[in-house]
């Protein structure tokens, strides 16, 4: 099935705010531009997506990926996720795609393997395919086939209402289970649990 997949990314030098406990201002820089740069590759690797759709307030994050082949949006006014993802949605939707995968930019552990495992159970629209963080509350990834069928409504808890949105539209529900697509970066332990599962290139920001 061929899709487009969006990556909302926060400001590369004010994201992972929650580090700063364990990581300099600095750090969080490096790491924030890793995980981009790591999330792009592995989405470019897929052939089934036809583009890339990269939307941030950031130009810093923006020139990234460029530099990678994406597109980009630029978000404007407050920070609010879902109205920037329903914006995004919008301009995939002009170009007739079929499918859309939403994926943020701070999954470590992301392989095109998992996503690819998300394509194959996405079949005989309408669906909806939802990998749950390793607490089962947020989500970590989200593809929706057809596009727009369901309203985004990202945030605290939003795995639960994620799947009630499909239900609601009549969608077959599809969760996959994957621990590297469980473990986001949003806490100082989520960054020990990535330092434990792998030998992984963000280790050396401590060296």
């Amino acid at each position: 099935m061929a899709l487009w997949a969006i990556v909302p990314v926060k400001p590369l030098r004010r994201g992972k705010s929650r580090l700063a406990g364990v990581l300099s201002p600095e750090e969080r820089n490096d790491l924030n531009r890793r995980l981009l740069t790591h999330t792009l590759e592995t989405l470019n690797a897929i052939p089934e997506i036809e583009q890339i759709l990269v939307i941030s307030r950031d130009q810093a994050a923006l020139s990234l990926a460029r530099e990678h082949g994406a597109r980009t949006v630029l978000e404007n006014g407050a920070p609010e996720l879902n109205v920037a993802l329903a914006r995004a949605t919008i301009v995939a939707k002009n170009y007739a795609t079929r499918g859309l995968l939403i994926v943020p930019a701070d999954l470590p552990l992301i392989s095109p393997e998992d996503v690819i495992a998300m394509l194959d159970i996405a079949v005989d629209p309408p669906v909806v395919v939802l990998a749950p963080d390793h607490r089962r509350q947020g989500t970590n990834a989200l593809l929706v086939c057809p596009i727009g069928l369901i309203e985004y409504d990202f945030g605290p808890g939003s795995f639960q209402r994620h799947c009630e949105r499909a239900l609601q539209a009549g969608a077959r529900l599809e969760i996959l289970e994957l621990p590297s697509l469980a473990l986001d970066m949003d806490m100082p332990e989520d960054l020990e649990m990535v330092i434990e599962r792998l030998e992984t290139s963000f280790s050396n920001i401590f060296d």
